[in-house]
């Protein structure tokens, strides 16, 4: 068969002419590193999803490791978490010195189960990091009544749900808002809001938020936008052993456009969404995302789950061999090289041996990994596209 040479890709950032010219102001300015731009960006996103609290930082991993980190999480001490998500998740748990003590996910929607966590809880577990998968958010209200009656933190990993919404009791609310100790996000170029890459963390809390700062800035007590707008003459100290973890002025330039133009990019993403559950209602095979009655999701990524025998190597390559890239399902980090046994504890049985074999706690997650297909999702993204790639799946 010919390759056909124009392939529709998986994902593409949504950049333009407002993004180049934000940049550029930045850079004219003389001032590019973390400086006014990020303290405006940081005011803006905890508007936009209702924190008090927003401190920027270089990646959502960084976010992740010092939300960690802030909330006491120490060498010995012992996270639950989900091994289904990117190997991020469970990298800053090592990055602390603890160990990720992972727990199934729900097969239908990806993420993890609280019926499994209270389980999970040892004498050394310090906190619960639950990971709003693929943009979809969790059960937060089940799992933080969990963490509160253990006395455990609740770290959000929202890395994928910048705009989802979960139903609370007082109805519908941002990711973000406080419904934990802290959430962190990305911006990787994968997200619906991308600085090139980047991160956020938003808290209630506005020690656990100093904290970040100072973490993230090598521990510095005052910041070199504070020296800088001073009238008089300001040393710093620095009283903790810190990071450079810091946003760049020209990152918080792009990510400001990139907020502002964000609810017609989510209603673009919602709107492909139903079009791909409309155009696969019926495809044999095909098992369509799941979202649950108290979920709103911004649909970062569309992901089926094949069945009836089909095999997921094979159905990608057929895809691309018709000009359509396509991604396996999340992966599994127990599953990987850089996780051997010693390194994490399965929630169930935290003695049990099993290197390189399948983990039967863990066997949503590995289904999901082998056969979950995502497929292309994008601002551009026409009707016709999704057109094609549901014909091409359904064949």
């Amino acid at each position: 068969m010919t390759k056909i040479v124009s392939t529709l890709p998986i994902t593409r950032p949504s950049l333009g002419d407002a993004e180049v010219a934000a940049a550029a102001r930045v850079i004219r300015s003389g001032w590019v590193t973390q400086g006014p731009e990020v303290a405006a960006f940081e005011r803006e996103f905890a508007a936009f999803v209702g924190a008090p609290h927003a401190c920027a930082v270089s990646s959502g991993t960084t976010a992740l490791h010092l939300a960690l980190l802030a909330v006491g999480v120490q060498a010995g001490d012992e996270v639950i978490t989900v091994s289904h998500s990117f190997i991020a998740t469970a990298n800053v748990i090592r990055y602390c010195g603890a160990m990720p003590v992972f727990v199934d996910v729900e097969r239908a929607t990806y993420n993890i189960d609280p019926a499994l966590v209270e389980r999970a809880i040892g004498p050394r577990t310090r906190a619960i990091l639950a990971v709003h998968q693929l943009g979809l958010p969790c059960d937060l209200a089940a799992i933080g009544a969990i963490a509160r009656r253990h006395r455990l933190a609740l770290v959000e990993d929202a890395a994928c749900a910048i705009g989802s919404d979960v139903r609370t009791a007082s109805g519908w609310e941002r990711i973000g808002k406080p419904h934990s100790d802290v959430a962190c996000f990305s911006f990787h170029p994968r997200k619906l809001v991308t600085t090139g890459d980047g991160g956020m963390l938003t808290t209630a809390d506005a020690a656990l938020d100093a904290r970040v700062r100072a973490l993230r800035h090598h521990g510095m007590t005052v910041s070199d936008l504070a020296r800088h707008t001073s009238n008089t003459v300001v040393h710093e100290h620095y009283d903790v052993l810190g990071f450079n973890y810091r946003m760049t002025d020209v990152q918080a330039a792009i990510g400001r456009v990139q907020l502002a133009s964000f609810p017609e990019r989510l209603t673009t993403r919602r709107r492909q969404a139903a079009r791909y559950q409309e155009l696969l209602a019926d495809a044999p095979g095909i098992q369509l995302p799941a979202v649950p009655g108290f979920a709103r999701p911004n649909w970062q990524t569309f992901c089926v789950t094949l069945a009836n025998g089909l095999e997921q190597t094979t159905v990608m390559q057929a895809l691309l061999d018709a000009g359509i890239s396509t991604r396996r399902g999340v992966m599994c980090a127990h599953r990987e090289p850089a996780y051997p046994r010693s390194t994490w504890s399965c929630g169930f049985e935290r003695a049990c041996d099993r290197s390189g074999e399948p983990c039967p706690h863990l066997a949503n997650g590995e289904y999901v990994q082998d056969h979950g297909l995502a497929l292309p999702m994008f601002d551009e993204l026409t009707d016709a596209d999704q057109i094609r790639v549901a014909g091409a799946l359904r064949r």
